[in-house]
This record gives C-alpha cells, sequence and structure tokens, in this order.
C-alpha cells in the first residue's frame, strides 16, 4: 500500500456553499444555463458536461453570496470530469467515411472521416472545457486543477484544494465533477467494463471551499473533519479491482452519479442540514479513500 501525503488538516476547511445539477436520461433538453453566461453566444460552444458545470458553480457561489469582485485570482477550480462523451450518429458517420474496403485507412479518416462532425464538437468534448466555462463566466482568475474521470480522482482534486487552501494560495476553492453519462460512448464503456448495476445520470456538483476560521458565522456549512487518500499498486492485467463506494448516512440517490457522487450527496447535506456524512471508496484503479464532514 503506497501512502500519498494527506491535506493540512491542521488548518480545517468547511463547505460553505454548494451547488448541484442531476438529469435523468432523455432531460439533457431541459438543461439551460444561460442567465449564467456573461455571452449568451457562448452557449453554442458548450456540451452537456460543461453546462453542468456552469450550474453547479452557479448554484455554489449563490448560496455563499459571494460578489465576483471576491473571486478572482483569489479563487481556484478544482475538477474531476467525467468519461468523454460522445453521440452514436457521429461516432458512425466519421467510421463510415474511414474505411478502405473493410479495413481502416488513415489517410481517409485524416480527410473525409474527420469532415463528418462539426468542428465545434471537439469543444465540447474536451475535459478542460468545463473548468474554462467555470472560469469564463464567472471571472474566476486563480489556479486551476483537473482531472478525470471517476469518483477517485475527485479526492486528488479535493486533496489539491485542501492544500492550497491551507498553504493560502487561495481564499476559495470551487471543488467538484461533472459526469455526461446518457451518451452512446459512455453507455458502451459502463456495459462493456463495468456493467450497468444502477441508472446512469448526468450530474454536475461543487462544492465551495473555504479555510474554517474565515467562514462567516452563523451560517450552516460542514466541516472537514477527516481525510484519507492511499493507493494500491495492483496489475490490471491480472484483473480489475473490486469498486466499492459507501457513505454513513445511506446516499438516498439510487443512481449512478459518476464522479459527481460525494459532492452531490455533500450538497444534499448541507442544503438539509439534516446529517453528517462519512465517505469511503475503493475503485478499480486502485485508489482508497475516505473522508468525514461534520455539520456545524
Amino acid at each position: 500500500m503506497v501512502e500519498r501525503a494527506s491535506p493540512v488538516v491542521s488548518d480545517p476547511v468547511a463547505v460553505t456553499g454548494s451547488g448541484c445539477c442531476v438529469l435523468a436520461a432523455g432531460e439533457a433538453d431541459t438543461l439551460d444555463v444561460s442567465r449564467l453566461l456573461k455571452s449568451r453566444k457562448m452557449r453554442k460552444f458548450m456540451g452537456k458536461q460543461d453546462q453542468l458545470a456552469v450550474a453547479a458553480a452557479g448554484g455554489a457561489l449563490e448560496a455563499r453570496g459571494l460578489r465576483p469582485e471576491e473571486l478572482r485570482g483569489r479563487t481556484g477550480i478544482y475538477l474531476t470530469v467525467g468519461y468523454i462523451p460522445f453521440e452514436r450518429a457521429d461516432i458512425e458517420a466519421m467510421a463510415r467515411h474511414s474505411v478502405d474496403g473493410a479495413a481502416f485507412s488513415m489517410q481517409r479518416f485524416s480527410t473525409d472521416g474527420i469532415d463528418q462532425v462539426n468542428p465545434l464538437l471537439t469543444f465540447r468534448c474536451l475535459p478542460n472545457m468545463p473548468a474554462f466555462h467555470v472560469s469564463l463566466n464567472f471571472g474566476i482568475q486563480g489556479p486551476y486543477f483537473v482531472t478525470y474521470p471517476g469518483a477517485g480522482q475527485f479526492y486528488l482534486a479535493l486533496e489539491r484544494a485542501v492544500n492550497a487552501l491551507a498553504a493560502r494560495e487561495i481564499d476559495y476553492a470551487l471543488v467538484g465533477a461533472v459526469a455526461d453519462q446518457n451518451n452512446f460512448l459512455v453507455e458502451f464503456d459502463r456495459a462493456r467494463k463495468r456493467g450497468a448495476a444502477r441508472a446512469a445520470c448526468d450530474a454536475g456538483a461543487m462544492i465551495l471551499l473555504e479555510r474554517a476560521a474565515e467562514a462567516p458565522a452563523g451560517r450552516p456549512r460542514l466541516d472537514l473533519g477527516e481525510f484519507e487518500l492511499r493507493y494500491r499498486p495492483h496489475d490490471p492485467w491480472s484483473g480489475a479491482l473490486a469498486h466499492d463506494e459507501r457513505f454513513d448516512p445511506a446516499a438516498a440517490e439510487e443512481a449512478d452519479l459518476g464522479a459527481a457522487s460525494l459532492p452531490a450527496v455533500l450538497h444534499a447535506a448541507l442544503a438539509n442540514g439534516a446529517a453528517n456524512v462519512a465517505h469511503r471508496l475503493a475503485t478499480a484503479d486502485g485508489i482508497e479513500a475516505a473522508s468525514r464532514w461534520r455539520l456545524a
């Protein structure tokens, strides 16, 4: 077992705002973040995961009541982006124009095949674009960290944020995850690799972290009390490790929210003011993590 350096807990951090947006299959068209955009024209560049990130970030900042001038260079973005989305019609169009006879042709792919999709599609699939749209629309100019693609990597983003707050590099950290899961490519991967024991939802969830000592008094918050992060070396070719995620109390959400699972549950706990949250996670890629959050 390889233990990673844990965040500095001597300078406690607290969740003082949160936002969450969850879409069931077929609900993508109901998502409209136009009111949060500096320019409505930017929406044509935004994929589903970009809109989920902006909706969740907007909710977290509004819940905390921060003004744009309070963010800027003193706020960081720490984001986990789920598996890259792609729709079947786009993939099939590329595939039909990328073969020579019955074999794949790199020459045809690089000319005819790639021309079958709208050039704007690449902007909607890139993992760093959700962070870009959050930064642009809320005027956040501090450090950022983007990782990929699951709940284990969310803990890496959380670790970066907590350490940056402890080092006083920033005053606020938007920490979150987005997962565009109801599309052909991700659905195919889930069925092939991990099965589909639970229905998957598209989800975006963000928490706003700040140093607990500087959090406003008289407002509900969640203090991060315990944090563990370690890696289990393994040979992926000899068999995958089991994925196991548990909440105490058990999360009411039965759907699979991918990388957004923990921030979504923290959002619900903060919004309802009902319970503390304990979370334990072991992933198929060897990450083992745990955290405990206390309602203050």
